[in-house]
């Protein structure tokens, strides 16, 4: 987690450090406006509120959107980023980060993670098979990122099953939409961490006029392994580089552009560590991955139509996990998908938009841990969401529907037709106050390794069983309570979502090939939460601006009929920061509380609560037109607590690191 609870700390100071949500309100311009990579200005307090949130149609700012939405940009990325993506947006309230070391961390939205939240590229699939198992990495990189957006709840309706939970949109420009204002920008970044370590560089270049664009980037990390209290963790070194290449036409008309990026990774799994006494090898893996996209946009191509978007990326994915220097299981995908958004004028005062998503993945794991079958899988949907105004209240609507086939080697093939609708309004009853209210249906068909596993997998310390399983159903209902005064802003959510067929990975205590054997499995549900954040501008003027900001969230999650609850739940934590700057200065110091979990399922263990102390410092020490210059100290975990995530199938094996102290410099030009 290391960095990403800094993003908590700053977001205290809404002048220049808040992560965007749904329903934040512009701020005063506490910051003042410096150089991004598309030259535009590296995002302030007033300009975030501002930011389209590229992941929902119809081109809304986040506070526009009726749903819950939350957007990481600007210098709140900045301070967020971590080494992998959940622990970067672990942040916000509502989401926390699966662990396996520092190398691999997918998000965990409001109790849900793996193939019910859907990682994505600027819209589209990363295709890794990070949801196949919690030892896997996500192949996308928050270092490179210009702003990562958080749909919480589900969020099927505008991408398929595999959305049930959540969405996290990965926004990198690398295929350009527009062209830098001056004709060039750019961003660099390097930095050391103590407690790996580790050094972490990264350069993004843009350039372009009125008719053309281009975009280079390209980021290395080299980190040992790192400390724990009492120690070092084995084998959780990590090494990644990844770089793309992206140019696109550019005209009044429109875009369209293409790019190629290659992702590589290397990093061991200390849930395998090795023992040299009884002759067993570390665990590593060795991953590989090539996308290509080909992205476009074209403005008012026709009568009633106000624009048409569309994606197509083909992805040739592998990675291979060895036992020391021999080659085991080889996990291999190769995949096409399409998007296809249309957004149409104004009908009877109705906005909205259409469209039809693809996919095609061809998966095989091969090798002496062959767990799941080579698999292809073929999905179709096409969905249509609404909105209009009446006043101060506004209504939004939505239906999709896809069929998905899955198709296992020596095996019958499976048909699902998932369905999805939702409902949502708000409603401004006051200047400083309103109230939003959604309701959701969503359906989700079972994912290859939940229908078909049946083996070993050493790398995550599991013999895996599949199922004969149906598609689960979820029914969700939310309401919220937000308030945006000059003095105190806060906001409350609770959520309500019943599941029929919830599929779940159940320890059974039994052992397989000196492995504990997990089955998929399948019962109601039941999960409840609340979410609840308040800031308190304390102060404004010549000394600086001084914030405090409180926050809490909490989930149960329990299965019928006396099941017991579902594995692995995050727990309850509860933090508060203060935030202080002035001029080229920015500070904040706080704390996060993790509560216990003993909310937990059968074989699993209770989780120890724990404290998280961290303080940030950056020093902007040149701001001109041409470029801005950050230097920058992060401490995270300060008091070098043990700290066990309950998100985590190896936290009895793989505390998060101890205390670190990360220096560096940024700038942007």
């Amino acid at each position: 987690m290391r960095r990403t609870l800094i993003a908590l700390a700053l977001a205290a100071s809404f002048g220049a450090t808040q992560p965007v949500r749904a329903d934040d309100a512009p701020q005063d311009n506490q910051a003042g406006e410096t150089k991004n990579a598309q030259g535009k200005g590296r995002k302030s307090a007033e300009k975030l509120d501002a930011i389209v949130v590229n992941a929902v149609p119809l081109g809304q700012n986040a506070d526009q959107i009726v749903a819950p939405v939350a957007v990481l940009a600007g210098s709140a990325l900045d301070d967020a980023k971590g080494v992998s993506l959940g622990e970067t947006v672990s942040s916000i309230p509502g989401v926390q980060t699966s662990a396996l070391g520092t190398a691999v961390g997918r998000p965990v939205i409001r109790g849900l993670d793996g193939p019910r939240v859907a990682v994505l590229e600027n819209g589209l699939s990363s295709q890794d098979v990070s949801n196949v198992s919690q030892d896997h990495a996500v192949t996308l990189e928050p270092f490179l990122a210009d702003q990562i957006e958080v749909l919480k709840g589900p969020a099927t309706l505008l991408y398929g099953s595999g959305a049930i939970g959540g969405v996290v949109n990965v926004v990198d420009g690398r295929v350009p939409e527009k062209a830098p204002d001056n004709g060039f920008a750019g961003r660099a970044e390097m930095r050391h961490d103590s407690v790996s370590d580790g050094r972490t560089g990264m350069l993004r270049l843009d350039a372009g006029n009125d008719q053309f664009a281009i975009h280079v980037d390209g980021m290395h990390r080299d980190n040992d392994d790192y400390d724990v209290p009492g120690g070092t963790l084995a084998n959780s070194a990590v090494k990644t580089s990844s770089g793309a290449v992206g140019a696109s036409l550019l005209g009044s008309w429109g875009y369209v552009g293409l790019s190629v990026s290659r992702f590589l990774d290397l990093y061991g799994s200390p849930a395998e560590p090795g023992d040299a006494a009884e002759g067993e090898d570390p665990v590593h893996i060795k991953m590989a991955q090539t996308n290509y996209t080909l992205k476009g946009g074209l403005v008012k191509p026709l009568d009633g139509i106000d624009k048409v978007e569309f994606s197509l990326g083909h992805g040739a994915y592998q990675h291979v996990e060895f036992e020391g220097d021999v080659p085991g299981t080889t996990f291999s995908t190769n995949s096409n998908q399409g998007r296809l958004v249309v957004t149409h004028e104004p009908i009877a005062g109705w906005d909205g938009a259409f469209g039809v998503q693809t996919q095609h993945r061809q998966f095989s794991a091969v090798g002496e841990e062959t767990f799941v079958p080579p698999t292809a899988t073929t999905g179709v949907g096409v969905f249509l969401t609404e909105q209009r105004e009446f006043g101060p209240v506004k209504l939004e609507l939505g239906a999709r529907h896809d069929k998905q086939t899955v198709d296992p080697e020596n095996g019958p093939k499976r048909d699902f037709a998932p369905n999805s609708f939702s409902a949502g309004i708000a409603w401004r009853f006051a200047e400083q106050w309103h109230l939003s209210f959604n309701l959701d249906h969503a359906e989700r068909a079972p994912s290859e390794e939940e229908l078909f596993a049946n083996g070993p997998h050493a790398a995550s310390n599991t013999f895996e069983i599949g199922g004969d399983l149906q598609k689960e159903k979820s029914n969700q209902a939310e309401l919220g309570l937000h308030f945006h005064g000059d003095v105190v802003e806060g906001k409350v959510a609770v959520y309500y979502n019943k599941y029929k067929n919830f599929i779940y990975l159940a320890d059974t205590g039994d052992i397989e090939d000196d492995l504990p054997v997990r089955v998929w499995s399948q019962n109601d549900a039941t999960f409840r939460g609340a979410e609840a954040e308040a800031t308190f501008h304390l102060a404004k003027g010549p000394s600086g601006n001084w914030d405090l900001r409180v926050f809490g969230d909490t989930v149960r999650a329990t299965l019928s009929d006396g099941a017991g609850n579902v594995p692995r739940i995050p727990a309850g934590r509860i933090g508060s920061t203060l935030s202080w700057n002035v001029d080229g200065l920015r500070a904040s110091l706080g704390a996060v509380r993790y509560m216990k979990q003993d909310k937990i399922a059968a074989f699993e263990t209770d989780t120890a609560g724990y404290t998280l102390v961290n303080a940030h410092l950056a020093w902007t020490f040149v701001n001109d037109d041409r470029s801005q210059w950050e230097a920058f100290v992060d401490g995270n975990n300060l008091t070098n607590q043990t700290a066990r995530p309950a998100t985590s199938l190896f936290k009895d094996v793989a505390p998060l690191p101890g205390r670190n102290v990360s220096v560096g410099v940024r700038a942007y030009f």
